[in-house]
């Protein structure tokens, strides 16, 4: 495949729900209230940071999309030749419209449409074209279970730039699984298939497949939790921690006392939960009156990764976006996980994801992972997964 004419179908609200600590962004009350918080959509920016390795061969390439934010003005505005040839039929966009776009640009004769979003935009895809028509995904949305997508913006990047000069680059079915968010709000997790897309990938580029069933391993989880506990108790008291997702850093909360959030985000300090299920605008503010308060004292994030594809930032965490991870500093990133986790990633590295390309690249490199009790190693964090081998087994989550 050598592209000539390029799909290009936006979600633009996408994943606009994570940093709201909305856990989703399905539903236009999700989105207005994500707006009404102070977010800021990143489905373009994401989107720009894909075709940006494109630009070169811009006079080459058309690009074949919906009116407006769904496609058209990003396209126009990195200088790509567009043909418009539909709109959405609100203000804002719908499901029903990605879907009406993805035929209308097949049957326009692109070659493949790539398109920025999440499981539900995905789950379009596959309503609207079937498994027979080349698709890529540019992750944007909160949950991104579905192997259809490049594990970052710039991996679906280079896959194109691959495309576009003809190098081969093979196609394989892949699967779009969607969770239902209502019960995810809840704290449950349930992943349902909905079918395959044939997908376009090339080594390390595109991620595999989350399964949302819980491989707890309780007394690795336990004993992580018994030696995070104990290095909380030797530091400063006044620290203020900020847990991300997960049952690994649940344990942890629990060991320290607190209920605490399994699909959320929680902040701790001095023996107690400052506050739980926290948005982006809340953990900066939170982290701006503890450095008022508190000037001396560190501020620290604990995470812990997804089973399988090994996001340890960007998938299910975008409360901890470029401004809350810039501002807490490398330094004071403390990952928890199992050795079967680890194992599970067949020598993949760990992914940084954040939206901010230049920062995935300044954290990349080894970090610490504790694995027990008294027990740790050093494992890579990569922007991009380079120099590692495929592999789009199925997946578990760690939550």
């Amino acid at each position: 495949m050598k592209l000539k004419k390029l799909g290009l179908i936006i979600n633009p609200w996408a994943g606009v729900g994570g940093p709201a600590g909305l856990k989703g962004s399905d539903g236009a009350d999700t989105v207005t209230r994500a707006l009404a918080a102070g977010i800021e959509p990143q489905s373009h920016k994401r989107a720009a940071i894909a075709l940006g390795a494109l630009q070169p061969f811009s006079e080459a390439l058309q690009i074949v999309t919906f009116a407006g934010d769904m496609g058209e003005e990003l396209a126009a505005s990195l200088g790509f030749t567009v043909e418009v040839i539909g709109k959405a039929g609100g203000k804002r966009s719908t499901p029903m419209d990605s879907e009406l776009a993805a035929a209308a640009i097949r049957d326009a004769g692109a070659d493949l449409i790539v398109f920025a979003g999440g499981d539900g935009t995905a789950r379009n895809m596959v309503n609207a074209l079937g498994d027979g028509f080349p698709v890529l995904g540019i992750p944007a949305g909160v949950k991104m279970h579905s192997a259809c997508f490049a594990i970052s913006p710039r991996a679906a990047g280079e896959v194109l730039r691959r495309l576009m000069s003809g190098e081969l680059v093979d196609l394989h079915q892949r699967e779009v699984r969607d969770i239902d968010e209502k019960s995810f709000r809840e704290g449950r997790v349930s992943t349902r298939y909905y079918g395959e897309l044939l997908v376009p990938e090339e080594g390390h580029f595109l991620q595999a497949v989350k399964n949302a069933g819980r491989e707890v391993e309780e007394l690795a989880v336990a004993d992580i939790a018994a030696q995070m506990v104990e290095e909380i108790d030797e530091l400063d008291p006044e620290t203020l921690y900020v847990f991300g997702p997960g049952s690994t850093t649940l344990a942890v909360l629990n060991e320290l006392g607190e209920k605490g959030t399994l699909l959320g985000v929680d902040l701790w300090r001095n023996g107690s939960l400052v506050a739980a299920d926290v948005s982006a605008p809340q953990i900066v503010q939170a982290i701006a009156q503890h450095r008022e308060s508190h000037p001396e004292r560190p501020v620290k994030i604990i995470l812990t990764a997804i089973g399988g594809q090994g996001h340890l930032i960007g998938r299910g965490n975008q409360q901890l976006n470029p401004q809350v991870l810039t501002s807490v500093g490398r330094e004071n990133l403390l990952v928890v996980a199992t050795k079967t986790k680890v194992t599970e990633l067949g020598s993949r590295p760990l992914l940084i994801d954040s939206g901010d390309p230049a920062l995935d690249e300044a954290w990349s490199g080894f970090v610490r992972v504790v694995t027990g009790y008294r027990d740790e190693i050093l494992y890579p964090l990569s922007g991009d997964g380079s120099g590692i081998a495929p592999d789009h087994s199925s997946a578990t989550r760690d939550e």
